[in-house]
C-alpha cells in the first residue's frame, strides 16, 4: 500500500513525526507531501522544510518527500497512491479533515486514514510553536532537536 502524508510543515513538529513514523510502519511506502500552498503565508521556505524532514527520517528505509503546489488528490491520482494519511490531535482537527477526506474521495475516489497522534503531542501546532517563537517562549519541547536549532537562527 503506498500513501502520502500532506501538510505544510511548517515547521516539521514532534506530532508530524510521531504520524510519520507512525504510519510507516503501516504503509508499504509513504510519501511525506510537503505543500507549496501562497495562501499558507509558510515562513520556512520549501526546500528547507524538505530538508529538516529529510534528517528526521532517513532511518525509515520507506519514506520518501516530495513536494507539491495543487490538490493533493491530483498528486495522488498522476502518482497513483492508494491512501491519504491525516493526523488527528482531538475532535477539533475532526470536522475539517472528515470535509477534507470526503472532497478528496469525490475527486478521485482515494481514501483517507486518521491516525491520533500520542496524547503527549495532542496540542502542538506549527503555528503555535511561531507563537512562542516571536514572544521569546521555549519552543523546544514541541519540535525535533534539528528543527529547534534551525528555528532558533531564523
Amino acid at each position: 500500500m503506498r500513501a502520502i502524508y500532506p501538510g505544510s510543515f511548517d515547521p516539521v513538529t514532534l506530532g508530524h513525526l510521531d504520524i510519520i513514523c507512525r504510519a510507516a510502519k503501516i504503509c508499504d511506502s509513504l510519501t511525506i507531501l510537503v505543500s507549496e500552498n501562497p495562501a499558507k503565508n509558510n515562513r520556512l521556505p520549501v526546500d528547507l522544510r524538505v530538508k529538516l524532514i529529510e534528517e528526521l527520517v532517513s532511518h525509515l528505509e520507506n519514506v520518501n518527500i516530495s513536494t507539491w503546489s495543487g490538490l493533493t488528490a491530483d498528486y495522488a491520482k498522476k502518482n497513483n497512491f492508494d491512501l491519504i494519511i491525516r493526523g488527528l490531535r482531538g475532535a477539533s482537527d475532526f470536522e475539517s479533515e472528515l470535509e477534507m477526506s470526503q472532497v478528496n474521495s469525490a475527486l478521485n475516489g482515494i481514501q483517507t486514514v486518521f491516525l491520533m497522534t500520542s496524547p503527549e503531542y495532542s496540542f502542538i501546532r506549527s503555528s503555535r510553536v511561531w507563537e512562542l517563537m516571536e514572544f521569546g517562549g521555549d519552543f523546544t519541547h514541541f519540535v525535533p532537536a534539528n528543527v529547534a536549532e534551525r528555528l532558533r537562527n531564523f
